[in-house]
């Protein structure tokens, strides 16, 4: 096969053309490919000890903030400096993550248990043990998301 690639200013996002004479498999699959490359895996980008890491959404297990600091925490308990604020987070994260507070976000793939607490307000224990509280006026919506009543 043929490959011809065009570099330019010009263009604003990519954009193919592929002329076949017929359906293969293989044609199949770059297509696929081509078509993904818009909704590839986010990357956040975080510090640790004056270290730069690339961490995957499904690898993150919760974003919170911590004072002025905005911080996330891997499935090992790992915790990273974020340079983003929390609600550019909550946008560009995907469909795993859901608000639980004013000041978290949780990956619901890395929720342990749920537990009712004092004032209206439950507990949440990650898979990696760290803890944080649903609050009330977010219940609701967490319920909702996962599917509870």
């Amino acid at each position: 096969m043929k490959v011809e690639c065009k570099i330019s200013a010009d263009y604003k996002e990519p954009y193919a053309v592929l002329y076949i004479n017929r359906m293969t498999p293989a044609v199949t699959e770059i297509i696929s490919m081509l078509e993904k490359e818009d909704t590839v895996s986010l990357t956040l980008i975080a510090t640790k000890e004056r270290k730069t890491y690339f961490i995957k959404p499904e690898d993150i297990s919760l974003v919170r903030t911590e004072g002025r600091e905005i911080v996330c925490y891997d499935k090992l308990k790992n915790r990273y400096l974020v340079d983003k604020p929390l609600y550019e987070l909550e946008n560009i994260l995907d469909t795993h993550f859901v608000r639980i507070s004013k000041s978290t976000i949780v990956n619901i793939n890395q929720i342990c248990h749920v537990e009712a607490s004092f004032n209206g307000t439950m507990e949440l224990v990650m898979k990696n043990g760290v803890t944080d509280y649903i609050s009330r006026s977010f219940r609701k919506g967490f319920k909702e998301r996962l599917g509870l009543k």
